[in-house]
């Protein structure tokens, strides 16, 4: 009989602790109102967004090649100049100077020429005259050698005396004399000849470095007269008049001048983690601080390869085209930049805040739970949930990579799987999601010097897909709500985002099904109704 009672009293107890738990807790959180929307159908527009300046296309910075003062100047800020207009002059009076000076040198050379020219015909004519008594002393040679010879035969023959012999002699030897004479006179000549004409190509060679000397001298007073390059606007001008330009070392930038305003470019810092994004030809829009309300468009033309770290945060230059007609956009404005890397249109689509809502109650069981020790709002995919090799077969099966690519881009993937474990076992799951975030852009750039052009463009598309290359999309769960009872979870597959809505690529949920986005707090008057169609209370 006691052991009867007994269990009837602990049946009582079980029942009324239920009970006080369904009374206690669950009708509290029954009475819990929530803010829900609709699953909708619209479009999504993903923006990349970065600060830049605009810069014009070209910009000519135009100096001076010689040294002096500015005499005068024929064009200031917003001058619109031609190729080839004058646009300063710097004084000329000292290389006016120079060039008469060079000019002197070189009619002085001409002179020393002509001088050269008369010596050469001077030495010529002293030449002939040399040969020729050259000449008229081997014939006296030959004579007095005749004569020389009878005097010894009739001397021989006692026929002259000795007298008559030795007059003989003397006149044969001094003709010999007189010959050797007149060769000695010819080799002078000779020499003579030569000095002169050595003369003259010394002179002729003054003449053409003097020449040179002119030819320099009137360059530099042809550089004391500045002119524009190319056509367009000075944008800046860094010298007045009377003001001493030294160009000794480097040209001094005398104005700026820009090509054509009407074709503007905006050079961009992106950010290593979205330059992954980012393509050639994307639409862009951006908006400068001198017309907040005025919206301008343009393209990507140009993602530059140097990195810019500044603060230990790495940055590309990403340059964007616009046209710029009415020239409201000066070079050198801050322009805020949106980038458009990605647009779906007539997509299944949520509100973020219902990504990031969580009832209490599955907060308190999360807590609770030994097996569940991450947030359950939105668990992302690890980073590195493929494989290397299971991201090189997606690959090789889009792109048709050769031998030479799949062994590239296997290293590749490899080293950031290899560098994310080590992450993990270092710090945990933060630290590997982090590395892996760092790695990207790195890789993909890595990956895509890989790449042929049409390659590249393939790649790029899959990198704005929501299965990118790099791993799956990120999975969510959303709470639905259920009259009188508790929200029901919905897991979803996302794809991009707006920072407003998201995209529903997969899941249980349909267009026109509600999603909570937040809870409004408890009611518990009986008679409590409903304040908005958006406002739903359970109990």
């Amino acid at each position: 009989m006691k052991q009867k009672r007994f269990w009837l009293i602990v049946t009582i107890l079980i029942a009324v602790t239920a009970l006080s738990y369904v009374y206690f807790f669950r009708g509290k959180e029954s009475a819990v109102q929530y803010r829900a929307v609709k699953v909708e159908r619209g479009s999504i527009s993903s923006f990349v967004t970065a600060n830049g300046t605009v810069n014009p296309v070209i910009t000519v910075l135009v100096g001076s090649q010689v040294s002096g003062t500015i005499q005068k100047l024929f064009a200031d800020y917003n001058s619109r100049v031609k190729q080839g207009e004058l646009v300063a002059q710097i004084d000329p009076a000292l290389f006016q100077a120079q060039v008469s000076q060079a000019k002197a040198k070189v009619e002085n050379a001409k002179a020393a020429f002509l001088t050269g020219q008369a010596d050469i015909a001077t030495a010529r004519s002293n030449v002939e005259a040399s040969k020729a008594n050259v000449s008229k002393a081997k014939v006296s040679v030959e004579d007095a050698k005749r004569n020389f010879g009878r005097a010894l035969e009739l001397f021989s023959r006692n026929l002259i005396s000795a007298s008559d012999r030795d007059s003989a002699q003397t006149a044969y030897d001094s003709a010999v004399a007189q010959l050797e004479a007149a060769q000695a006179q010819e080799k002078a000549s000779d020499a003579q000849l030569d000095s002169a004409k050595a003369k003259l190509e010394a002179a002729r060679a003054g003449i053409k470095q003097a020449e040179a000397e002119l030819e320099l001298a009137q360059v530099n007073l042809n550089h004391t007269k500045i002119t524009a390059p190319v056509t367009g606007i000075v944008i800046s001008r860094n010298v007045d008049v009377g003001q001493t330009v030294a160009a000794s070392l480097q040209a001094p930038t005398l104005f700026t001048i820009a090509q054509d305003l009407t074709e503007m470019q905006v050079d961009t810092n992106v950010s290593e983690a979205d330059i992954g994004k980012v393509a050639i030809g994307q639409e862009t829009t951006f908006t400068v601080d001198a017309f907040p309300n005025l919206t301008f468009r343009g393209k990507v033309t140009d993602i530059r390869n140097a990195p810019m770290t500044i603060q230990n945060v790495v940055t590309y230059d990403v340059v964007i085209q616009v046209k710029n007609p009415d020239f409201k956009l000066k070079p050198g404005m801050t322009a805020n930049a949106s980038i458009l890397v990605a647009y779906k249109e007539n997509t299944l689509r949520i509100p973020n805040a219902a990504l990031r809502f969580r009832p209490d109650f599955a907060r308190r069981e999360a807590a609770t739970s030994q097996k569940d020790s991450a947030p359950a709002t939105a668990t992302t995919s690890s980073p590195s949930a493929l494989s290397a090799e299971q991201v090189l077969e997606r690959l090789k099966g889009e792109l048709k990579l050769t031998t030479e690519q799949q062994a590239g881009i296997f290293r590749i993937l490899k080293d950031r799987q290899n560098e994310i474990q080590v992450a993990r076992k270092a710090g945990g799951p933060e630290e590997a999601k982090a590395k892996a975030k760092e790695l990207r852009a790195s890789n993909r750039i890595k990956i895509r010097a890989l790449l042929t052009e049409d390659q590249k463009k393939k790649y790029d598309q899959m990198e704005q897909r929501p299965d990118t290359s790099q791993g799956p999309s990120p999975v969510y769960k959303v709470w639905t709500p259920v009259p009188e009872g508790r929200p029901v979870p919905v897991e979803i597959t996302t794809g991009i985002s707006d920072g407003s809505f998201a995209e529903v690529i997969s899941g249980a949920l349909q267009e026109g099904q509600e999603v909570i986005t937040e809870a409004l707090g408890g009611n518990n008057k009986p008679g409590a109704t409903q304040t908005s169609p958006s406002m739903r209370g359970f109990r």
